[in-house]
């Protein structure tokens, strides 16, 4: 393997337990990860149009060192990807290509391609092996880990998949540099995300920090580390988000039914502003509720106003259905309980929690006010 500086995460979760390593380079050597942690000789790579045509040759080039036989199926960037259709398509295509349930399936790409391959992994022979190798910064700190997949709805997103741990997990920070400001910053909220949940520290920090992460110097690789290591342990505690693991959706109940509000149209909304949306207003709503100081309120939506994200309804393009349809929405979320509604609320910066039954006359009021 050429020398190459990377750190090592680990997700333990026993004998389906592995390695998130995080580095620049490290796509040169996904054939060498790959074969050490596997003894495949096939896999099947899964990525978009955008991804493929500024990175592919580099791990077609890395899987044929290591005799590593492929096949490639290319999907359009974008939400709309996670659809029946496409996933028929993909499935389709791998079991054509006679594939066996010891081969691998790799997910070379963003969230939407992360999911959408892990899903026809999970699928395909009731579960093949399954490798991550994400190229955003969301998909590095959080859609890759933790075993989530799926595809949308017309009734909401991510509404159909399975948990399929990863095998490995490699991303390379170098690609990175190739996204979009606007990409990059959706990822961001994810990454602010872990300081609001437990870690007030590290969001002090990169409320210090952030334009170090943006330039891409080391604080870049230590802050995915810092994000890995913190949904890892989650994760490890509770794998099938039973309890604990719920905290993960902070700002994404929310989130979720703004996406599918806009029809999953990235030109208006992408994940990550969508969530940097959903955590102002998880944070406001506790507030509302007497749970949340003020001042935190107006640190998160501060700082994440200082990045360029989004952090209010009215910052979204284009009209949005009125609050009625947006709590129908919220209410086909997965975090709805025996039909009682589910929020992840805070009581200050760093102290959120899982509220069960909340009353959706509470919700309407403050989706009303905030229209």
């Amino acid at each position: 393997m050429t020398r190459i500086s990377y750190t090592t995460v680990n997700v333990e979760l026993g004998e389906k337990s592995y390695p998130i390593h995080i580095g620049e380079n490290l796509l040169e050597n996904a054939g060498e990860f790959i074969a050490e942690k596997l003894p495949v000789s096939r896999c099947v790579i899964i990525t978009d149009e955008n991804v493929a045509g500024l990175h592919l040759q580099t791990l077609e080039k890395s899987l044929d060192e290591q005799n590593i036989e492929y096949a490639l199926i290319v999907v359009k960037p974008g939400e709309a990807s996670k659809s029946f259709e496409v996933f028929e398509t993909v499935v389709g295509k791998i079991l054509d290509t006679r594939f066996e349930r010891g081969d691998a399936v790799i997910g070379f790409g963003g969230g939407v391609v992360g999911d959408l391959a892990g899903f026809a992994a999970a699928s395909v022979r009731r579960g093949m092996n399954f490798v991550q190798i994400p190229t955003s910064l969301l998909a590095q700190v959080d859609s890759s880990v933790g075993g989530k997949t799926g595809i949308n709805a017309p009734q909401g997103k991510n509404l159909i998949g399975a948990f399929l741990q990863p095998r490995l997990v490699i991303a390379d920070t170098g690609l990175l540099k190739t996204l979009s400001v606007r990409e990059f910053r959706a990822g961001y909220a994810e990454m602010a995300k872990y300081g609001l949940i437990d870690k007030p520290d590290f969001f002090e920090h990169l409320e210090q920090n952030w334009q170090r992460v943006f330039a891409f110097d080391e604080e870049l690789s230590d802050a995915i580390a810092i994000s890995c290591q913190a949904k890892a342990r989650i994760v490890a505690l509770d794998e099938f988000e039973q309890g604990k693991r719920a905290l993960l959706n902070l700002g994404h109940t929310f989130g979720h039914a703004l996406e599918a509000a806009t029809g999953f149209d990235a030109r208006r909304l992408v994940h990550g502003e969508g969530v940097a949306i959903g955590m102002v207003l998880a944070h406001e709503f506790s507030n509302r509720m007497n749970l949340c100081d003020a001042d935190s309120v107006v640190r998160v939506k501060e700082h994440l106003q200082k990045v360029g994200l989004p952090t209010a309804l009215g910052d979204i393009p284009g009209e949005l259905p009125n609050a009625e349809k947006l709590l129908e929405f919220i209410s086909q979320d997965k975090k709805v309980l025996k039909g009682e509604l589910t929020f992840i609320l805070t009581k200050g910066l760093g102290k959120s929690y899982i509220a069960n039954n909340v009353a959706a006359s509470q919700v309407l009021a403050f989706l009303e006010e905030k229209l």
